[in-house]
C-alpha cells in the first residue's frame, strides 16, 4: 500500500429538520390544539483512531464525506429521526487542522478513540413548542438548525519510538531491516527511502520497540531541500534518535564528520525541540573498514565531531554490534516510559481538590 501522510478533506455535518405546524383534526374534538412535533437532529461525523491503520490513502481520493439531515417534524405529536451519523477510520497518530486558518483541532493518539470533529444542527421547534394560556392555536415553526462545515488537513506522525537520521545511503534501511520485521526496499544509491517505515523490534518475550525509518536528510532539508525535510515532522513524536553514519563512504572526497554536522545543523534549524531530544551516534558499515584501522577511523571521528554523548559501532549488514545497541535502545525507551507514566505528586493541602 502506497504510504500517505497528507491528505485534504471536505466534511459536513446533517442540517437539522424543520419544524412542522399541524393541528389537531379529530372527530368531536373542538379547539384540539397544535401537535406539530419538532425536526430531527442532523447526523454528526465522528473520527476514530484505528490502529489496523498506517496511511491515509483512503482519503487522497474520497475527500467530501457528508452525514445525513434529521427528518423533518410531523403531526400527530411526532418528532423527526435524527440524521444517521457517519464515522471516518483514521491512523493513530492523526492530527486534525483547520486548513483555512492552519489551527490544530484534534489529534488522536489513542486506539479506539472516538472524538465528534462536526456536530449535526438541532431540529427546528414545532408549534407544539410555541403553545401558551394566550396563544392557543400558534402557526410558528422554526427551520432547522445547519450541520458544521469544515474543510480539514489531516496529516499523520508515526508514532515510533526511536527514529533513524542520518544522509542518504548512510545504512538506515540496512539496520531496520537487520533488527526489526521491516522489510524496506534497498539499493546502493542514495534516496532508496521514499517514505517512512516502521519496523517493531522484538528483544524478548513481551519486549519490544518501534522504529520509524525516514527518506535521508541532506544539507538544506530544513529550507526543503531533498526528500527527508517532508518527513521530519515523523522524528517529532520519538523518545530516541539514532544518527547513523556511513563511515567508510564510497567516495574519498566525501567527509563524514561534515556530513554529520550538516544533520545536526538541520535539525537545529527545523525544530529546536527535536535538536534536544536524546540522540545517540552509530557509527555503520564497520565491515568495510580494515580490522586495524577501526579503532584509529573511530576516535578521529568522535573527536572532530565533538562528540559527547554514546556512541556504538556496527555493521547492519553482517549485524555486528546491533544486539547490544538494541538492549540499550530498549532499557533507554523502558526508562522513559516509566517516567511518562510516574503519577503526579499531589500536595497533601489539596489531595481533596483531586477528581477521581
Amino acid at each position: 500500500m502506497k504510504f500517505v501522510d497528507e491528505a485534504f478533506i471536505d466534511i459536513a455535518a446533517g442540517d437539522g429538520g424543520n419544524g412542522c405546524v399541524s393541528f389537531r383534526h379529530e372527530k368531536y374534538k373542538e379547539f384540539g390544539g397544535p401537535n406539530g412535533g419538532d425536526g430531527g437532529r442532523g447526523g454528526h461525523v465522528f473520527a476514530v483512531a484505528d490502529p489496523n491503520l498506517n496511511t491515509l490513502v483512503d482519503y487522497r481520493y474520497s475527500r467530501r464525506h457528508e452525514a445525513k439531515r434529521g427528518e423533518h417534524g410531523m403531526g400527530s405529536d411526532m418528532f423527526g429521526a435524527a440524521g444517521t451519523d457517519i464515522t471516518l477510520k483514521m491512523p493513530v497518530g492523526t492530527i486534525i487542522t483547520d486548513a483555512e486558518t492552519g489551527e490544530v483541532l484534534y489529534e488522536l493518539l489513542t486506539p479506539g478513540e472516538v472524538i465528534t470533529i462536526a456536530k449535526g444542527g438541532d431540529g427546528g421547534f414545532g408549534n407544539m413548542r410555541f403553545k401558551s394560556a394566550i396563544n392557543r392555536a400558534p402557526r410558528q415553526k422554526t427551520p432547522g438548525w445547519p450541520g458544521e462545515k469544515k474543510n480539514l488537513k489531516l496529516e499523520l506522525k508515526v508514532l515510533a519510538d526511536v527514529g533513524l537520521l542520518g544522509m542518504p545511503n548512510a545504512g538506515k534501511s540496512t539496520f531496520i531491516t537487520a533488527v526489526s520485521n521491516a522489510r524496506p526496499k534497498i539499493a546502493d544509491y542514495p534516496f532508496t527511502t521514499l517514505h517512512p517505515n516502521l519496523g517493531v523490534v522484538r528483544v524478548g518475550p513481551e519486549q519490544s520497540f518501534v522504529v520509524a525509518d525516514i527518506p535521508g536528510l541532506i544539507e538544506g532539508a530544513s529550507e526543503g531541500a531533498g526528500l527527508g525535510h517532508q518527513f521530519l515532522r515523523h522524528l517529532q513524536r520519538t523518545r530516541l534518535l539514532l544518527h547513523i553514519v556511513d563511515l567508510a563512504p564510497f567516495d574519498d572526497a566525501v567527509d563524514p564528520v561534515a556530513q554529520a554536522k550538516a544533520i545536526v545543523n538541520e535539525l537545529k534549524k527545523y525544530d529546536q525541540q527535536l535538536y534536544n531530544k536524546p540522540r545517540w551516534l552509530v557509527l555503520n558499515k564497520l565491515d568495510m573498514v580494515p580490522a586495524d584501522e577501526r579503532e584509529a577511523r573511530v576516535k578521529d571521528f568522535v573527536k572532530r565531531f565533538k562528540w559527547k554523548g554514546p556512541v556504538f559501532e556496527i555493521s547492519a549488514l553482517t549485524r555486528e554490534g546491533c544486539e547490544p545497541l538494541i538492549h540499550a535502545i530498549f532499557r533507554h525507551v523502558q526508562s522513559e516510559q516509566r517516567t511518562e507514566n510516574e503519577p503526579v505528586e499531589v500536595d497533601p493541602r489539596f489531595a481533596g481538590d483531586t477528581p477521581a
